[in-house]
Formats: structure tokens, C-alpha cells, sequence
């Protein structure tokens, strides 16, 4: 259509006559940005254990409506990072003893396999990257930082576990670091950590070593010591 010199294409007069209506496109947008965020901030334990959290308040931290908000809690509830209660109300879990050893069982399984998978692709830029990250381990400790600390954590296990070359298993165990996330805030209070976790600096020995039943060993004490404390 051409008006005054002007031309207006489909599009364009589409979005006149919508105004800024939010589409089914822009709202499944929405609502992965929200997902991503809630869930990196609930892996990396940057909300406590049974911290409520409501649609009206995501929906006003992400600036997002409700729609986003409720798709993105139904999603983490899903994944276990969520409770739902039966009157509505959305929390993180508060892990029962028997629950963090259920998970400390589920990382021991999987990411000494992971580990594992990942030694004969452990070329020397792998340890070289993962003696920096502990280095970065170490500054979060000395500065308190929990949250720091655990995303950093976190960051050396998963980047040895992509040497494993498994993208289903490494899922398997972000699910439960996810599960886990609050709870694990509350185990680096209980710590209180003053230097970087002495299993990391045996899983580069190994690494460099190629030594597969220490390398396993290493990674089985490292993602299980802490939690079985925690579960007493």
C-alpha cells in the first residue's frame, strides 16, 4: 500500500494495528530469559533453602507479565529446583539428610563416569584452564564470596566433564548441581572454607598423570565429602 509517498509494508501495518501486543514469539522469549536466569541464580545458591519466590515478584525482577513468570516455575518445579506446595505456594526445596545423600549418590555415579570419559581427551590447555579456574576458586574464598564460589565450583567440574564428549550425562548432573543449589549455599557456611578444595589439586595431579582410578577417586571424595557432612 503506498500513501503519500510512503511505502508501508504487511509487516509494518501489522504492527500498527497490534500496537506492542505481545506475540506468542516474544513471550516464549520471555520466558526462556526468565527460565535461564532463575535457574543459573537457584544453581549457584543465590537463594537459600525454602526462600519463597512469587510470579508478581519474577515477573517484577525480569520485568516480564505473568505468563513468563508462571511457565518458567512450572519448568524449574519440574526440574526439582522448585516446590510446589499444595496450597500454591513456590519455594526452593529444603533437602531432607535422606535427599542429600540421594543426590551425593547421583554425583558420585555420574561425574566420576564423567570424569573418566574425559581423561583421554585431558590435553594439557584442559589442565592448564582448570588450574586458572581454581585460581579464581581461591579468590572466592578469600573474599567470601559464596555465590562466587560456587559458580566457580562448579565451572572446573563442568569444564573437564565437555572433555567427556557426553551432553546427555553432563545434563544428568547439572539437574541435580541444580537441585542442590540452595543447599550448597548453606554447606559453604558450614565449611567455612579458607583455600580451595584439596581434591581439585588431586584431579589435575591425575589428570596430568593419566591416572584413571585416582582421577576417580579424586572426584568421588570431592562432589560427596561436603554433602555427606551436611547430611550427618
Amino acid at each position: 500500500m503506498i500513501f503519500t509517498g510512503f511505502v508501508i509494508t504487511y509487516r509494518a501495518m501489522d504492527k500498527l494495528l497490534t500496537g506492542n501486543r505481545p506475540t506468542a514469539e516474544n513471550t516464549g522469549s520471555a520466558h526462556d530469559r526468565v527460565y535461564r536466569a532463575l535457574r543459573t541464580r537457584i544453581m549457584h545458591g543465590e537463594i537459600s533453602p525454602g526462600e519463597a519466590l512469587t510470579l508478581r515478584g519474577i515477573g517484577k525482577d525480569y520485568d516480564v507479565s505473568m505468563t513468563p513468570a508462571r511457565e518458567s516455575v512450572r519448568r524449574l518445579v519440574a526440574e526439582g529446583a522448585l516446590f510446589l506446595s499444595s496450597s500454591g505456594r513456590v519455594s526452593t526445596p529444603e533437602l531432607s539428610n535422606e535427599r542429600i545423600e540421594e543426590l551425593a549418590a547421583l554425583r558420585a555415579l555420574i561425574e566420576v563416569e564423567l570424569a573418566s570419559r574425559a581423561l583421554p581427551r585431558a590435553h594439557m590447555a584442559l589442565i592448564d584452564r582448570l588450574q586458572a579456574i581454581n585460581g579464581t576458586v581461591a579468590e572466592k574464598i578469600s573474599k567470601r564470596d559464596a555465590v562466587g564460589y560456587i559458580r566457580t565450583n562448579l565451572e572446573f567440574h563442568r569444564t573437564l566433564y565437555l572433555r567427556a564428549q557426553a551432553p546427555a550425562m553432563l545434563a544428568m548432573a547439572e539437574t541435580v548441581w541444580l537441585q542442590l543449589g540452595p543447599t550448597m549455599r548453606a554447606l559453604y557456611g558450614r565449611l567455612g572454607r579458607t583455600e580451595p578444595p584439596h581434591n581439585h589439586k588431586l584431579i589435575i595431579a591425575a589428570l596430568k598423570a593419566g591416572d584413571e582410578p585416582g582421577l576417580r577417586l579424586a572426584v568421588r571424595t570431592d562432589v560427596t565429602q561436603g554433602l555427606r557432612l551436611l547430611a550427618g
